[in-house]
């Protein structure tokens, strides 16, 4: 792959990851490779500036981070075709990252071949990871922008409310009062026609790569990343008929909270906000134009052995090690 300009994704508040990147970002000079460094978290998103002011988008985004990391770094360079290289470097559960021991530099001795120079020769893989959009209408007709000028409990941060809004593990709704009992009732239309009505915590809409996080931890079934299909999971139902369900990548959910007008809800894309939702607007919930593009550097990766370690799945294995069958 061509390699002039990389962007370096740290974890904001990770003093492991400052150090690497401080590494990362001295031997890619070394090899006379452009580098901008850039800190990644909640409460830091470089990309929207990086975007408005660097002439063109890097040839590859290097994340030292966890899966947080990466799914903020998936959202905004999936539509310029980034490719994304991630290292669990200061994260948790790194699901989505590679172990840290294959972030090999020039200076580390090995004789192996150093990750610029794997790089260089085209020895990886490309991943292509289906993500998901999601629009908000008004059903007052009103945007988001006027609405922030008329509505005081809309903060101006939600000027872009509307969207589009991309993610590559899911979104939620969930209720966003905190004054009284946390439910919601919402509505489902799929391709058209009405679903179902779900009364509880909230409803989740996440892609085959979400499918081993929050829709998990919610009763969901885990979807292979190579299929492309989308997974509608209740969070903790009112109704024992309320299941989880998978559909066609092609299809268009619709998702519109019911109920009095103090029932608002909260739209999250990865677990970060973006929107909020009146009774009466309605979100759309498509396949996103654009997949993200993951850098799989192992030579024979396995997505079980990633569930089985990840998800600790070994410790009901007999002895805690596969049979000889």
């Amino acid at each position: 792959m061509r390699l002039e300009k990389v962007w370096l994704i740290v974890r904001s508040g990770s003093r492991a990851a400052q150090l690497q990147a401080r590494r990362c970002a001295e031997d890619l000079r070394a090899h006379g490779i452009g580098v901008i460094v850039a800190a990644s978290g909640l409460a830091h998103n470089p990309f929207p500036a990086l975007l408005a002011t660097e002439p063109a988008p890097p040839d590859l985004a290097l994340v030292l981070g966890g899966d947080g990391t990466v799914l903020g770094a998936a959202r905004h360079l999936a539509p310029h075709g980034v490719p994304i290289l991630s290292f669990n470097v200061g994260g948790h559960l790194g699901f989505l990252t590679h172990e840290r021991s294959l972030l090999r530099l020039a200076d580390d001795g090995s004789a192996e071949p150093s990750l610029w120079q794997r790089l260089l020769a085209d020895r990886f893989a490309l991943e292509r990871r289906m993500m998901l959009e999601a629009r908000i209408e008004r059903g007052d007709g009103v945007s988001a922008t006027a609405a922030v000028r008329t509505r005081a409990p809309i903060a101006a941060a939600d000027v872009d409310a509307d969207g589009p809004h991309g993610a590559l593990n899911d979104f939620y709704f969930r209720p966003c009062l905190d004054e009284v009992s946390p439910t919601c009732l919402l509505e489902l239309e799929i391709d058209g026609e009405v679903v179902d009505q779900y009364r509880g915590d909230g409803l989740i809409i996440a892609t085959p790569t979400g499918s081993t996080g929050y829709a998990m931890a919610a009763g969901g079934p885990i979807l292979h990343p190579g299929i492309e299909a989308i997974v509608v999971n209740p969070i903790c139902p009112m109704s024992l008929s309320s299941r989880a369900v998978v559909v066609p990548p092609r299809s268009r959910l619709t998702v519109w909270p019911l109920g009095e007008s103090s029932r608002r809800v909260k739209l999250w894309k990865d677990g970060a906000h973006a929107s909020l939702l009146d009774p009466g607007d309605r979100c759309v919930v498509q396949q996103g134009p654009h997949p993200a593009l993951l850098l799989q550097l192992e030579q024979s990766p396995s997505y079980y052995r990633t569930l089985t370690h990840k998800l600790h799945w070994a410790g009901s294995l007999t002895n805690g090690e596969a049979s000889s069958n």
